[in-house]
């Protein structure tokens, strides 16, 4: 069973990132499960700090970027979400591929919803872990 309340394709919620942070950085959904959604970043010269390895900021859009589509696809019609605090414990560091963002909720409520995104590298070792807490508004 899905907990999104409208159907959802990739190549629309990829196109809604055009002209953004996720375009800039070439970040991409890959995935919209049943209760859950994917996405890459690209490690490379556009998301490396000074010492050649990802930046954590990087990490943190796109853990963001993941919750913040979860959390709005979850809305009621009427509703929209944004974000109220984020976290994220950097685990591991990556040099070059790809990183792999999977977005989960713990949870959905009236108000508020609380997300944790797990971020990985190529061999599936946690590079990342964020929380993002999104507080639901009405819609603007």
């Amino acid at each position: 069973m899905t907990i999104w309340n409208r159907s959802y394709d990739i190549d629309q919620v990829n196109a809604s990132m055009n002209n953004t942070i996720a375009e800039t950085l070439g970040l991409l959904v890959t995935e919209i499960g049943p209760d859950y959604i994917v996405g890459t970043l690209p490690v490379d010269k556009r998301t490396h700090q000074p010492m050649g390895i990802l930046h954590g900021g990087a990490s943190v859009v796109l853990a963001e970027s993941l919750g913040s589509l979860a959390a709005n696809m979850v809305c009621e019609k009427g509703s929209a979400c944004v974000g109220l605090d984020i976290n994220a414990n950097h685990i591991r560091s990556v040099r070059s591929g790809i990183v792999t963002g999977t977005a989960k909720a713990v949870h959905i409520g009236r108000r508020t919803q609380v997300w944790e995104i797990r971020l990985a590298n190529e061999e599936d070792k946690t590079v990342c872990v964020s929380r993002l807490t999104m507080a639901v508004i009405d819609a603007i």
